[in-house]
């Protein structure tokens, strides 16, 4: 069976979580220091998921004969630059920082569905990406969520 559909989607997937890790490790330097302690723990712990799919994804990857791909997405580096101009003008205040995570967890959130709607994609590898957007989806509500209650202030 040819698994060029799956290791190219499961690439992807090592790229949109690679632009996660740096999204994060960029959001817990724009927070203003000695604040917002409980978003860098939280911002830590999103790092550290990302990691975690990333060895899931790169396993399966080299189980079909894969070579896995590191670096990041170009929309994933246009969003890091977005995230520094607004850095640059609006502070790190914790509504904008929260803001621009939630846009990179929709984005991740709309590769994973990509893959997943990939009718070449197999589905024992659609199993594996299911699990993995079910619980990057808790993530994002969990930013949402802070988000909003920031925006409320």
């Amino acid at each position: 069976m040819d698994h060029k559909a799956c290791i190219e989607a499961l690439n992807d997937l090592v790229k949109i979580n690679n632009d996660r890790i740096t999204g994060y490790q960029k959001a817990i330097e724009e927070l203003n220091n000695g604040e917002n302690n409980d978003l860098r723990s939280l911002f830590t712990r999103m790092i550290t998921e990302s990691e975690a799919c990333k060895i899931e994804l790169k396993q399966m990857i080299r189980s079909y004969g894969g070579d896995t791909e590191s670096g990041t997405t170009a929309a994933g580096k246009l969003y890091r630059t977005w995230m520094d101009v607004k850095a640059f003008f609006g502070g790190g205040d914790r509504a904008t920082v929260l803001k621009n995570c939630e846009a990179g967890e929709d984005a991740a959130q709309k590769a994973y569905q990509m893959a997943l709607d990939d009718d070449a994609v197999m589905e024992q590898t659609k199993v594996l990406i299911r699990k993995q957007k079910e619980q990057l989806h808790r993530s994002h509500d969990e930013i949402k969520q802070l988000r909003d209650a920031a925006i409320a202030r």
